[in-house]
This record gives C-alpha cells, structure tokens and sequence, in this order.
C-alpha cells in the first residue's frame, strides 16, 4: 500500500500545474515515504488535460483522471478517491494557494492518531464576498451538519483510508464531502497554516457554483430545512385561527363589517396556514427518500493515466 496519496481536482489551471508537480516532489520526497498524486481533469476549457499527460509521461508517481464532463469540485474529489491507493488521503486545491510542505504537518498529526486533519488559514487571500460567504456557510454548517465547535470546513484536508472508504459508500450524485466526513468520525484535529496568493490566473470558482454547493449541503446531507418549512406552516396555521377568532369577533361586535368578508379571509389564513403544514409533512418524507435513492450519477470517468481504478467508470 501507498503511504500518501495526494488528490487534486484541476480546472482551469493549465500554466500552474507543471509548478505544482515540481513543489509536489519536492515536498513528498522529503517525507521519505511512498506516494501518489491523482489529478483530476474536470473538463476546464483550457489545455490543462493535456499538460497532465504530459506530466505523467515523465513522472511516474502521477496518476491523471480524465472526466468526461464537468462534476465540480467535490464530485471530482470523489473520482480521485475511488482511484487512489494510499493510507493517508490529501486534498488540496490546483493553485498553488495550499502549500505542498504542509502536507507533511498533516501525515504527522494522522500518524498521531486522528482520522482526519483540517488546515485552518491564519488570513485567507481570497475576495471579500468568499470570505463572507464561507463564514455564512460555517455558520449553517454547524447547526446542518453539528460540526465540531470552531471547525473551519477547509479543501486542504487529509484524512485516513478508513474514512475514505465510508466517503465512497455514498452514492447520491450531489457530494459534499465535508458532511461525509463529519457523518464519519469526529475524530477531527485541525493546524494552522498560511494561505497563499494564487501563482497564475484567476478562479473558477463563482459566486453560483458556490451558491450550488451551499444548496447541496442543506438539502443533501440535513432535512432540517424542511423542518423549518414544517414549523412555519404550524405556526402560520396557529396565527390563521388565532386571526380567524379575532375576525369572528370583530363580527359580532361591528355588525356592518362587510358581508362576505370575514368568512373569506378566515378561509384564506386557516388554508394558508395548513397547506404550509402539509407541503411541510411532504417535503419531510421527499428530503429522507432524497437522502437514500438517486441514479444520477456522481460522475462519469474516461481516461485513467498511470494506474487503475478501484471504483467503477461512472457513479
């Protein structure tokens, strides 16, 4: 068995990868273990797939995926897990942001015994609006997700092989691997780290992929979103009687209120109300169902360079 493997989904970042793989054998050679690192081609518009054949002609130790479409990051994330071999699995982005010579900081603290190891960044170089949208989205994963208290979800991560194994038990075509792992161990130690400028280019990560993970992480991994839905149609029906009581009054005591009124608008709120509750129920049995069944696959995976996959083509 390989000792790391290193897991990284490429878009976008043609000019930087040959940078990355030279900073990746420095930083894993002087580990002086075995290892393995899986690009992972997301079908990005530029000559990036090319580059890591190029890569893998000349070093032996890459192991290129090619997807046949476009899955995003976290489901990239996943083809590289079902074809790399290491006891120890790291992630880490395509732009040179996370330091290769971290990764050694994180095979000592899983060689401690943690199952998995976040990189937590003492000053994150990214736009303000990523800065405050991942602070909105660790907010909500805590109450979604119960994540340990102070647990930064970052995609510099390494966890052990076990933990990766129940990752790849999942099935359902809308990934969020962070509530994979945090539904797997809570055996969870973090350290700190710089974050870096990108060394070329710009990222591909926009405001509505990062609105799209967000939905993927409330309504694949937590149906607390529908029990909110729930509450609020009780809560509206409790406030459509309530009304209804006042109206009926407001009738005996002023006669002339107008004919017809009353009895429309009390059949308005208490219907309102109790179809907000059913639309609730339903959506609570729809979210378990979603939860559990769905063939659409994950991803749809072509060329494997330089190894074998341990998972099927598509998922």
């Amino acid at each position: 068995m390989i000792d790391v493997s290193v897991v990284i989904p490429v878009y976008g970042s043609a000019p930087i990868l040959p940078r990355l793989a030279e900073r990746l054998e420095q930083a894993l050679d002087a580990l002086g273990r075995s290892y393995e690192v899986v690009l992972v081609y997301d079908c990005s518009p530029d000559d990036s797939w090319n580059v890591i054949a190029g890569l893998c002609a000349s070093h032996p130790w890459l192991k290129g995926v090619r997807l046949r479409k476009n899955a995003g990051q976290h489901n990239a994330i996943m083809a590289g897990l079902g074809v790399c071999a290491g006891r120890y699995i790291v992630t880490m982005d395509d732009d040179l942001q996370h330091s290769p010579n971290d990764i050694a900081r994180i095979v000592e603290v899983l060689d401690g015994g943690a199952d998995v190891c976040y990189v937590q960044f003492k000053r994150r170089r990214h736009a303000l609006w990523k800065r405050m949208g991942s602070r909105f989205n660790d907010q909500v994963a805590s109450w979604l997700l119960r994540k340990p208290k102070g647990l930064y979800l970052s995609p510099f991560r390494g966890f052990v092989r076990d933990i990766r194994d129940e990752m790849l038990r999942y099935e359902g075509p809308f990934v969020y691997l962070d509530g994979l792992i945090v539904q797997s161990t809570s055996n969870i130690a973090t350290l700190q780290a710089d974050h870096h400028d990108r060394d070329d280019g710009k990222s591909g990560y926009s405001l509505s992929k990062s609105i799209s993970l967000w939905m993927q992480m409330a309504t694949s991994f937590s149906i607390k979103p529908l029990r909110v839905a729930s509450l609020m149609g009780v809560a509206a029906s409790g406030l459509g009687f309530l009304a209804a009581a006042g109206l009926v009054v407001q009738k005996l005591i002023w006669p002339q209120t107008a004919v017809g009124w009353t009895s429309l608008i009390v059949a308005v709120l208490i219907m309102g109300g109790m179809q907000l509750l059913a639309l609730g129920v339903v959506g609570e049995y729809v979210g378990r169902v979603l939860l559990n069944v769905s063939n659409r696959p994950q991803y749809v995976r072509g060329t494997v360079l330089n190894g074998t996959a341990d998972a099927e083509s598509a998922r």
